[in-house]
């Protein structure tokens, strides 16, 4: 029943953005972004969540890219849904990737967009829950401590080019508490926003964990729908913040 009305929705959404991509090409939504660098930590004795790549605490910082941007892309002056992608690099050369989106942090504001004037006091959520052993995770960040950060991408670069954006990351069952597992330092990349930077958490999961059928086919139609006619050079193709919003 549940992937049956799920399948509708995401029919729906991926006409939606097919639609849409044809006016604003090649980002339906998101268009534009600053780019950062930086490395994760993980957090010692920190609670599993039942997803390998969470709980497999590692010794030494792992290299991070990233890309914060406004969804409608609406002057800065106004609020909007804004999108924090993660992509988190192994020794191996492969990496997995984190799409997340401006929400509220309590249930069931964890589920809910809620569009910010810039990353100040955001939280950037998952909205929809990982398959783990353990059951639904969600994974959200935040800045710790908090800061007054610029909604201008051009001031936030040079903002965070005087001063790291100290991100943590934090996993939830659906209805639970938040648990920290990782910070992440970010500074702005040597490398400017460019169609070819794109983040694809299907093609790059999280290593130990799955995805449920019902997510799968709301989402899938609009990634279809987004990547149409992308090459995906260089980073990985996805629908960029397509995936974040959904």
């Amino acid at each position: 029943m549940l992937a049956g009305l799920a399948g509708v929705a995401g029919t729906a959404l991926g006409g939606f953005f097919s639609v849409l991509r044809r006016i604003r090409h090649p980002r339906p939504i998101h268009p534009h972004g600053l780019v950062l660098t930086g490395q994760a930590t993980w957090i010692r004795d920190a609670a599993p969540s039942g997803i390998g790549w969470i709980d497999d605490a590692r010794g030494t910082p792992v290299e991070v890219t990233a890309r914060l941007s406004r969804g409608v892309g609406l002057p800065d002056r106004l609020p909007d849904v804004l999108g924090l992608a993660l992509r988190l690099h192994d020794d191996d050369g492969g990496h997995a990737d984190v799409l997340l989106a401006s929400t509220g942090i309590g249930f069931p504001f964890r589920f809910v967009l809620v569009p910010r004037r810039s990353a100040t006091g955001a939280t950037f959520g998952s909205l929809l829950p990982y398959r783990s052993a353990r059951g639904p995770v969600l994974i959200c960040a935040r800045s710790v401590p908090p800061r007054v950060l610029p909604a201008d991408l051009g001031r936030l670069r040079r903002s965070l080019k005087e001063q790291p954006w100290q991100v943590r990351l934090y996993h939830a069952a659906p209805i639970d508490k938040w648990h920290p597992f990782a910070d992440v330092v970010l500074r702005p990349a040597a490398e400017m926003d460019s169609a070819e930077l794109r983040f694809d958490p299907v093609g790059h999961p999280l290593p130990g964990s799955t995805t449920y059928l019902w997510a799968r086919r709301l989402r899938d139609p609009s990634y279809r729908a987004a990547q149409r006619g992308t090459s995906g050079v260089g980073r990985g193709r996805s629908p960029g913040i397509a995936g974040a919003i959904l």
